[in-house]
């Protein structure tokens, strides 16, 4: 399966802020329930880098201001993948990578959606038993005559 075909999964996962948003509007969106990756955008729209639950604690806790620009925060080598990308691929890729998320990046760099590792494995597991259904109907001559 596609990931494109899991927008309505990846489509209320998304959360975009500016490149000169605060660590608290970071804060603000890392807090709404299923969101755990943030995509951080330049003024066009295109994903310039992201910010995870795990990076903006590190930074709270850690020594140093706490009021930078998410810029100043974010993770620029930017881990993603497209609509037209594997379901099973990408999800080896987060396995690979422990990413608990992954944005969906369209060709112009635009953030689509988010993909949670919970939504991708929950597919593989339908798929699997969708697989084996109809493996066991053709062995037992199911609809067969």
């Amino acid at each position: 399966m596609l990931i494109g075909k899991l927008h309505a999964f990846t489509s209320s996962r998304l959360a975009v802020i500016d490149l000169d948003a605060t660590v608290q509007a970071a804060a603000l969106s890392l807090s709404r329930p299923g969101i755990g990756l943030v995509v951080v955008c330049n003024a066009g729209g295109g994903a310039e880098g992201v910010l995870s639950k795990s990076d903006l604690v590190r930074h709270l806790t850690g020594p140093g201001s706490k009021t930078p620009p998410v810029s100043d925060l974010m993770n620029r080598s930017i881990v993603s993948c497209s609509p037209q990308d594997d379901v099973h691929d990408v999800w080896q890729t987060m396995a690979a990578r422990s990413l608990q998320n992954i944005p969906v990046i369209d060709v112009g760099a635009r953030p689509l959606g988010i993909l949670d590792i919970r939504d991708a494995m929950k597919v593989l597991f339908e798929q699997e038993e969708m697989q084996e259904r109809m493996l066991f109907n053709y062995v037992a001559g199911v609809g067969y005559r």
